[in-house]
């Protein structure tokens, strides 16, 4: 999709189509696409990670979510992940603990994603 400025924000929006996302390289590989054009935050659809991706048990959200930390890069998921958080009381508190520190964020849709951002900018 590309580059946008929101507020006061570089956010690189990642392609909806694309090979799957789950692991700490894929987390790197996807840095690697903003290299060098001082970019804020990463999102990326919801489609693009894989299914295992939100099973925590697999630990490839934490991860996934500590590579983008480590390289001080914040990442959004955006869309609908009821279909994952229905049956996961764990990744409903991940999720819910992930939007109350605001780093990273899980967001269903554009506007509350913006909504979001331009809260924890102020």
């Amino acid at each position: 999709m590309g580059i946008e400025r929101l507020g006061n924000l570089n956010v690189y929006f990642a392609a909806a189509e694309g090979p799957a996302l789950a692991s700490e390289q894929d987390a790197l590989d996807l840095i690697g696409e903003t290299y060098g054009q001082e970019i804020d935050v990463i999102v990326v659809p919801v489609g693009r990670f894989t299914p295992e991706f939100f099973q925590l048990s697999s630990k490839q959200a934490g991860h996934f979510f500590q590579k983008m930390q480590n390289y001080q890069t914040r990442l959004v998921i955006l869309g609908d992940i009821s279909a994952y958080s229905a049956s996961s009381k764990a990744l409903q508190d991940f999720v819910g603990e992930t939007n109350r520190t605001g780093h990273h964020l899980f967001a269903a849709t554009r506007s509350e994603m913006e909504a979001r951002l331009y809260q924890k900018a102020i």
